[in-house]
């Protein structure tokens, strides 16, 4: 059985309305290539990817296991991933 996901996937609102690009734009298709294993063109397609999968399994861990520092490691992670985030949509507008 083929299961074609992207034919699935949501449209980016911001994208469809106004034009251009979200912050988030990218997130989609690249969790699609993580779980196809290609992670280098997932990092390409969305650089925060990774740490944003960081952020969810640490806090789906810390729900069963508390961790002693959790809000300072997940506020952290969260300053990360937006810094990134912010990084990467500012080189797209640039390119």
């Amino acid at each position: 059985m083929n299961f074609n996901l992207e034919e699935y996937m949501l449209p980016c609102l911001s994208k469809t309305f106004f034009g251009f690009d979200c912050l988030g734009c990218g997130l989609q298709r690249s969790l699609l290539l993580v779980i196809h294993g290609d992670f280098i063109a997932a990092f390409k397609m969305y650089p925060a990817i990774f740490t944003l999968i960081a952020l969810f399994l640490f806090i789906v861990i810390n729900t069963k296991v508390k961790f002693q520092k959790s809000k300072k490691i997940i506020s952290s992670l969260a300053y990360l991933n937006l810094s990134i985030m912010i990084i990467s949509y500012l080189i797209k507008l640039n390119l």
